[in-house]
C-alpha cells in the first residue's frame, strides 16, 4: 500500500525537535518559524509538556465520554479563567475543522435557521459544513453545503448588512485574523457592527480562533483586540502543541441538549493533559506578552527590508508581503538558510507562525537568512 499522494513535500525528514529547532535524518538543524501550521505554541519538546503527557500515559491514556473525566472539568475551568471567557461552556473535539463544524451545528440548532455568512478568502476547515464556509473552490467537493453559504468581502458593511437582513441566517463565521487567506483582519468598527447586526437579526456570531487563539495574537483570542463578545468560539491548533485537540466555547445563553453533539476521541485524557500543559506554560512564562513584544520587534526588523511591501497580522501571527510570488524564496530559505516558513492563498506572502517562546535572537537569525536570499535572488 502507498500513501494517498495529496501533499507536495519538501525534501526534509525531521526526526527530532527542541524549542524552535528541528533536526533532520542527516543531522541538519532548521529553525522552525512556521510551527507546523501554527500548532507548536510552546515550543517542541517543552519539558513541562513532555512530563505531563508521560505521566498521563502511565496512568490512563483514554476512555470514552460515557464516564466522568475530571481532566475535562479542570481544563474548562482553567481555560475560562486564563482566556477571560468564564461565561462559556466547553465542548471538546479533535481538530479545528470539527470545532467549526460543531459551532455551525450549534448555531443552526439554536436558531432553527440554515444559512451562513462567511467572508472572502476565509478558511474554516475541510469537513462538510466547515469547507462550505471556506472560500477556496479547489477544496470544495461536488457534495457540499455551499448553496447555504453567502460570501461577502471582509470589512464591507453594506454587503454584509444586505445579506443578514434577509432573516434566514443562523451564523456568521469570521477569523479574527485570516490565516490561509493572507493575514487580513476585520476592522474594530466592522467587527462591532457584526456583533450588533447578529443580535438584531437572530444570528449567532462565531469567532474562528483556530489559528489566532491561545495567545498567538498577543491576547488570548484575536477578537479581544476589538472589544466584542461572540456567541461561539472555535479553537484548536496551538491548543495541544501538536497533540490533536480542538474545542468549541459556547456562551452560557445557549442551552445544551443530550445528543446535540458527540465525539469518540474528543476530550480524551491525553488531549486534556496536553492542553492543560499548554495553558500552564502560557501563564507561567507570560507567553502572550512575549508574542506581543516579539511581534513588534519583528515588524521593526521588517521595516529595514526594502523588498517587504507590508507586514500583516498581530503578535506572532504575521505575514511579509512582497511584490513578487514567494514560492521560490521559501524553498531557498529552507534549503539554503534552513528556515521553515509558511505560504498563503496570497502567493506574494510569507507567513511567520513560530512558537510563542522565540527570542529576539531567533528573529535576528530569520532576517539574516531572509536578507541573504533576497540579495542572492537579486543577483540571479
Amino acid at each position: 500500500m502507498k500513501l494517498f499522494d495529496v501533499y507536495p513535500l519538501y525534501d526534509v525528514t525531521p526526526v527530532k525537535a527542541k524549542g524552535i529547532t528541528i533536526t533532520d535524518d542527516k543531522g541538519q538543524d532548521y529553525l522552525d518559524f512556521y510551527g507546523g501550521h501554527a500548532v507548536i505554541s510552546i515550543g517542541h519538546g517543552h519539558p513541562h509538556y513532555v512530563q505531563r503527557l508521560k505521566a498521563q500515559l502511565d496512568a490512563m491514556a483514554f476512555y470514552s465520554n460515557a464516564v466522568h473525566n475530571p481532566l475535562q472539568v479542570e481544563l474548562s475551568e482553567n481555560l475560562g479563567r486564563l482566556s477571560g471567557c468564564p461565561d462559556y461552556n466547553l465542548f471538546l473535539c479533535n481538530s479545528g475543522a470539527e470545532a467549526n463544524e460543531n459551532a455551525l451545528k450549534v448555531a443552526s440548532f439554536e436558531t432553527g435557521k440554515s444559512r451562513v455568512i462567511a467572508f472572502n478568502n476565509s478558511f474554516h476547515g475541510r469537513t462538510s459544513a466547515a469547507v462550505a464556509a471556506t472560500d477556496n473552490p479547489a477544496i470544495n467537493a461536488p457534495i457540499n453545503l455551499q448553496q447555504k453559504v453567502s460570501f461577502v468581502p471582509l470589512n464591507d458593511l453594506e454587503a454584509f448588512t444586505t445579506e443578514i437582513e434577509k432573516g434566514d441566517v443562523c451564523a456568521v463565521i469570521l477569523e479574527a485574523i485570516q490565516g490561509v487567506g493572507g493575514l487580513d483582519e476585520p476592522s474594530t468598527e466592522f467587527y462591532r457592527a457584526l456583533e450588533v447586526l447578529c443580535q438584531q437579526n437572530g444570528a449567532k456570531l462565531i469567532a474562528d480562533e483556530v489559528q489566532s487563539g491561545f495567545g498567538r495574537s498577543g491576547t488570548f483570542f484575536g477578537f479581544q483586540h476589538h472589544g466584542i463578545r461572540p456567541d461561539i468560539i472555535s479553537i484548536a491548533k496551538g491548543m495541544g502543541n501538536g497533540f490533536p485537540v480542538g474545542g468549541v466555547l459556547i456562551h452560557q445563553d445557549i442551552a445544551a441538549k443530550y445528543g446535540m453533539l458527540g465525539t469518540t476521541f474528543g476530550g480524551n485524557h491525553m488531549a486534556c493533559v496536553a492542553t492543560l500543559a499548554v495553558l500552564e506554560v502560557l501563564e507561567k512564562e507570560n507567553l502572550m506578552a512575549n508574542a506581543e513584544k516579539l511581534g513588534a520587534y519583528f515588524k521593526q526588523k521588517a521595516e529595514n527590508i526594502p523588498q517587504v511591501k507590508e507586514v500583516k497580522g498581530r503578535g506572532l501571527m504575521l505575514g511579509l508581503a512582497f511584490d513578487f510570488e514567494v514560492a521560490d524564496l521559501r524553498k531557498r530559505l529552507i534549503y539554503n538558510q534552513h528556515l521553515f516558513t509558511g505560504g498563503a492563498k496570497n502567493k506574494n506572502l510569507i507567513r511567520f507562525l513560530p512558537a510563542l517562546t522565540i527570542s529576539m535572537a531567533d528573529i535576528d537569525l530569520f532576517f539574516e537568512g531572509l536578507e541573504k536570499e533576497l540579495k542572492a535572488g537579486a543577483l540571479n
